[in-house]
């Protein structure tokens, strides 16, 4: 987790923050992913990563234990 974390600081680009909340998910990190995904819909809400941070949203807030 350290390297996300790493990783979300070198830049808030939507690409950037986009690999970051993949690799938590890979990780077993959901929380922090979503915390990633949201970021990105709320910060740079006019792309193609906002599209497929609020459709890995939908998914990991419709799993249990979300």
């Amino acid at each position: 987790m350290a390297l996300a974390a790493l990783l979300a600081g070198c830049g808030e680009s939507a690409q950037q923050l986009l690999q970051t909340a993949e690799l938590e998910e890979v990780q077993n990190a959901p929380e922090r992913a979503r915390e990633l995904y949201r970021r990105i819909v709320r910060v740079h809400p006019n792309t193609p990563e906002a599209t497929k941070a609020a459709a890995r949203l939908r998914v990991l807030e419709s799993e249990p234990g979300a």
